[in-house]
């Protein structure tokens, strides 16, 4: 004898034992009974009647497409739909317990429909006598007890107290999707389940029930699952030492969804505990059951299929394939009607017969007999094979020059081999830079469309290869200042010239007169070219700047600032590299520069101490006249002597070379007095002051 416990009574008899067949497939659109047939039996023969039966959607529910009803009507039995639930619920039309006869006639007649135009999946039925939702994946029952503001620990205790035709009861503990929409979104309420986190802050484990110790959970919003966990959106965030799980209030991020509460709850709100969820089944000690039983309706459809199949050119056919969930794909010509015109059985496909132009097809998972249900239409598709055309049958290149190959394609892509057939391809697109060539050699274009298609055979192009002529290196070549130079670029074998002189010189040779880079292009016999480029610089002819004297030595400043250019000397015999002269006595001079590039000499006249700085005519011998140094060697020079108000007072010239200080016989006095040295006809003149002491 069993004693269990069942909404608040206790019982002392064997509970009922039910069972129900059934596995089916659906037509879309067109209702169907959940089972083939339903009864109930109680091992005691005193039992014959029951207050409900429960048919649920225990897995795979739609709310808002999937419906339960009861479509015959049965004498006494009242079916309520709760969508929510995804539950239909069978019980005497005034309250009353009605006999099991009436109940599987009751059942017998229920059926699923759906309203969406091409559902898909399987969904598992629960049949049961008590109030509880089962679960066929876990043989447990589930049952939500409403209870507003009670905290997680009195709801663990209560759930632990409970039972339920015998079956010890806990805090849910949820580890699949399954369960966790039939105790989130298709329960009657919200409330707690038995998972916390406060014995260890972010480890969050199943405390209740047989899997007690089990990690669901480590971390806070962005943690990671073991196993299965079904947070809502920003949870769990430990808000408040929230240690304890929770199915969130509908409403509130994610239906079903779970939250972490401290062990009260909010005292109002979205997060105030309403109750909480208790379920049956698992623990040592149980007793086997009975009371429920399961039945499936499979929703046939297409669950993959390819978009399209192609063949290229008419005259071809193609394999189209796709799968069903139940495993036979139905091929039809048409989208509606009509008798299936392959049934694929292995999932090879359907082979189309010979194809001239694009056909559509239509795979559905049902045969004939399902007018409802959707056909998936799979297009084979006849592509067109592309032409190929060549821009130029022969292309000549020159030396290492990289030959360039056109073709073009009737569409699509050109592709290019050096086999007419076979091969590896090299490259694509037109134009396309082939690799360079030593020899004469055939390439092949290939036209291939955007759907794979390839033209029936390639077109050649010949690269003819003839040798360029040697290339040179650039040539350096220098003129003097003032003079022309020859550019010569006569080379063997070649024959063409062409300058890019303003004049578009044609010849091997031409004169230039200006610096700067001159290039001529070679052509051979063959038409190939290569360019020879001439640098030519032009070299400047001496000029001499200036004479730098300082005491008794002179350095001498080239216009061009290049002294390492010339060579200098004092009497155009000997030469030095070096433009300073050391250790001069007075006198006029006159220095030399030749260029080491044998571009002209020039010279200029200087002067060491010329005219004396100072005269003292007073009888003692020294330094008691005025002259100009080395006078007798400088045949036309004069020197004009004044006051320091302008008066002339002599003239020396070579015939009379010394001023005695005296102006016609008189001596004049100490002053400043002025010069004008006049040395020949083409030398500047030089002026300048000395002083006269007595």
């Amino acid at each position: 004898m069993l004693c269990y416990s069942f909404a608040g009574f206790a019982q002392t008899n064997n509970p009922p034992v039910v069972v129900a067949t059934g596995n089916q497939v659906y037509c879309p659109g067109s209702p169907v009974n959940v089972v083939t047939s339903f009864s109930v039996t109680d091992p005691d023969p005193a039992d014959t009647t029951l207050e409900a039966v429960y048919v649920q959607i225990s897995s795979g529910y739609v709310n808002g497409q999937d419906i339960l009803a009861l479509t015959t009507p049965v004498a006494g039995v009242a079916a309520t739909w709760n969508a929510a639930a995804g539950k239909l619920t069978l019980r005497g039309s005034a309250g009353q317990q009605l006999p099991f006869a009436t109940f599987e006639a009751a059942v017998n007649n229920v059926t699923y429909n759906s309203s969406a135009t091409n559902p898909t999946g399987t969904r598992t039925f629960s049949i049961s006598i008590g109030a509880a939702n089962y679960l066929e994946s876990t043989q447990h029952y589930y049952l939500y007890i409403p209870s507003l503001g009670i905290s997680w620990t009195s709801a663990r205790d209560a759930a632990a107290a409970s039972r339920y035709y015998g079956l010890t009861g806990y805090l849910a503990t949820l580890l699949s999707a399954d369960e966790a929409q039939l105790c989130g979104e298709q329960a009657t309420g919200t409330g707690w389940i038995g998972g916390s986190d406060a014995e260890t802050e972010g480890v969050w484990k199943w405390v209740t029930g047989p899997e007690a110790g089990t990690v669901f959970w480590n971390g806070t919003v962005n943690g990671s699952t073991p196993n299965f966990a079904y947070w809502n959106v920003n949870e769990p965030n430990n808000m408040n030492e929230e240690d304890y799980a929770h199915i969130t209030a509908p409403g509130v991020g994610i239906a079903g969804a779970w939250n972490d509460l401290n062990v009260n709850g909010d005292p109002n709100g979205d997060y105030q505990a309403k109750g909480y969820i208790v379920e049956y089944g698992g623990t040592t000690g149980d007793p086997v059951l009975n009371i429920s039983a399961t039945t499936t309706i499979s929703i046939s459809g297409i669950t993959a299929s390819a978009a399209a199949a192609a063949a290229c050119g008419t005259g071809s056919s193609v394999t189209l394939t796709a799968t069903a969930n139940t495993g036979i794909v139905y091929w039809y010509a048409d989208a509606n009607g009509g008798t299936p015109i392959y049934t694929d059985t292995t999932g090879a496909g359907f082979t189309t017969p010979i194809l001239t132009q694009t056909t559509t097809y239509y795979a559905s998972a049902y045969d004939a007999t399902c007018t409802t249900a959707t056909r998936t239409a799979v297009r084979a598709v006849v592509n067109l094979i592309p032409t190929v055309a060549v821009t130029n049958a022969v292309v000549v290149v020159c030396g290492t020059e990289p030959p360039v190959l056109q073709a073009t394609a009737s569409e699509g892509t050109i592709h290019w081999y050096t086999t007419a057939t076979g091969g590896t391809e090299i490259g694509m697109g037109s134009p396309f830079t082939a690799p360079a060539v030593t020899a004469n050699t055939t390439f092949y274009a290939e036209a291939v469309s955007v759907n794979g298609c390839i033209s029936a055979a390639r077109e050649s192009v010949t690269v003819n290869h003839f040798d360029a002529p040697a290339a040179i290196a650039d040539t350096a070549i220098n003129f003097c200042e003032g003079s022309s130079v020859d550019l010569d670029a006569t080379m063997a074998g070649v024959t063409g010239y062409v300058w890019d002189t303003a004049a578009a010189d044609m010849t091997a040779i031409i004169e230039v007169d200006e610096p700067g880079t001159y290039s001529v292009v070679l052509t051979n016999a063959s038409g190939c070219s290569t360019t020879r480029t001439f640098i030519v610089t032009e070299l400047a002819a001496p000029d001499i700047a200036s004479v730098a004297v300082t005491s008794t030595t002179a350095t001498v400043i080239m216009a061009d600032a290049t002294p390492e250019n010339y060579t200098y000397s004092l009497d155009r015999i000997n030469y030095q590299s070096s433009p300073v002269f050391r250790n001069l006595g007075s006198g006029v001079y006159r220095v030399y520069a030749r260029s080491i590039n044998l571009c002209g000499i020039d010279n200029k006249t200087f002067f060491i101490d010329l005219i004396p700085k100072v005269f003292t005519p007073n009888g003692d011998l020294v330094n008691d006249v005025f002259t100009l140094a080395d006078m007798p060697s400088l045949p036309q020079a004069t020197i004009d002597i004044f006051d320091r108000y302008g008066k002339f007072i002599i003239s020396l010239n070579r015939q009379n070379r010394f001023w005695d200080g005296t102006l016609n016989g008189s001596p004049l006095p100490a002053s400043d007095y002025w010069y004008i040295v006049k040395l020949d006809e083409v030398t500047p003149e030089i002026k300048g002051h000395f002083s006269l002491l007595r």
